[in-house]
């Protein structure tokens, strides 16, 4: 159990709100979840736009200090690991001041708003002496990752098929106001870099890296109001609909869709994997089931998907919650990403491969860019 000697990592994060309290629930979560506890946190600054806001969320999570100048937190010295939790285009600067100082990095995703930003960023950390993870939390879904040791074992053969599809109805309507993220100066793109990018991720974190891709892209949507109920309309610069088929250095083919404006859809994320003995699906919706096929003897009258409730003691992270069948949710993703990253910091294991590391955010961003590039010149990219 934690005592004097437990080491302490200093915690600084960028961003209160949104998917900031995943991360902040994660950092109050851990050490109780991971027990006996492998560190101490010591809740050290918190940056966002707000004074008053940040205010409260420095009281609220028991920071010792909130701030509206970021660089206030990025250069503290007593701060070991930020966490970026910023909009897309305040990842680069505080990430790269950060590891010039020797700090830990968590950064959400996309990396960065478009390779070439992102490959600075990758350079920046590369030759450093810390760790650094981009928050592709999907990797940690208990289903997720046990799909990747099937796939691993060969359970399901030669991967043929890899079908991507990662959808909401988040910009369905109309009247849904314009943000950063319909602003390619601020986000880099649209659904590619929000939505797909995740989808992508795990098609390379399952099946392997991409060797080209094609696609069309469409803005539904070229107005939004400047804020709710406003008929002041600012316009849209990046895509909401995206469709595309890409091929894996492997030789698997596989399909992508990624969409804002699919009424009913909350957090669709799905793929399907088809390999020469069978096949495995995966929605998010249901996160904690695998859908799981197997070749079988044409005698046996059962055959059809199984539905495997990856809940088990004997499932990827298993017993470390509740009892069997007792399920979880997209919040304990990010429990278990910390405790991979920290366990790198403290030295035992290292983030990649079962983490994204700033070069997997790198390659990622090389896929999106090639998508847009797809949709803009209608060609087959190579990657």
């Amino acid at each position: 159990m934690p005592t004097r000697s437990t080491p302490i990592v200093n915690i600084g994060i960028l961003g209160y709100a949104g998917v900031a309290r995943a991360h902040l629930n994660a950092l109050k979560k851990l050490p109780y979840i991971f027990w006996s506890a492998p560190v101490r946190f010591r809740l050290v600054g918190l940056a966002g736009r707000s004074a008053s806001g940040v205010e409260d969320a420095a009281l609220r999570y028991g920071f010792e200090y909130g701030t509206t100048d970021w660089r206030r937190v990025v250069e503290d010295p007593q701060i070991d690991l930020l966490i970026n939790c910023t909009p897309n285009d305040r990842h680069a600067d505080p990430c790269l001041a950060a590891a010039a100082l020797g700090k830990h990095l968590l950064c959400e995703k996309p990396l960065g708003r478009d390779s070439r930003e992102a490959r600075r960023m990758w350079d920046g950390v590369r030759r450093r002496r810390l760790c650094h993870q981009v928050s592709f939390n999907y990797r940690f879904i208990p289903a997720v990752r046990f799909a990747r040791e099937l796939i691993q074992a060969g359970e399901i053969g030669e991967i043929v098929h890899f079908r991507m599809r990662y959808t909401d109805d988040s910009l369905s309507s109309p009247s849904t106001p314009h943000t950063w993220r319909q602003e390619r100066r601020r986000a880099g793109s649209g659904v590619v870099g929000d939505l797909a990018s995740h989808v992508l991720d795990l098609g390379r974190f399952l099946v392997g890296e991409f060797r080209g891709v094609c696609g069309f892209s469409r803005i539904v949507v070229p107005r939004r109001p400047v804020k709710p109920g406003s008929r002041q309309r600012k316009p849209v610069d990046v895509e909401d609909c995206f469709v595309g088929a890409v091929e894996f250095a492997g030789g698997a083919m596989g399909t992508l869709e990624a969409s804002g404006c699919c009424p009913g859809q909350k957090n669709f994320l799905t793929f399907e994997a088809n390999g020469t003995r069978g096949s495995l699906r995966f929605n998010l919706e249901r996160l904690n089931e695998l859908e799981v096929f197997r070749i079988e003897p044409p005698s046996r009258r059962d055959r059809g998907f199984k539905t495997v409730l990856v809940t088990d003691a004997d499932h990827p992270y298993g017993g470390r919650w509740w009892p069997p069948g007792h399920i979880l949710g997209w919040e304990h993703t990010f429990v278990h990403q910390l405790h991979h990253l920290v366990q790198a910091i403290l030295g035992n294991g290292t983030v990649a491969p079962l983490a994204a590391n700033f070069r997997d955010g790198y390659l990622n961003a090389r896929v999106c860019d090639a998508l847009v590039a797809a949709a803009r010149t209608g060609r087959r990219i190579h990657v």
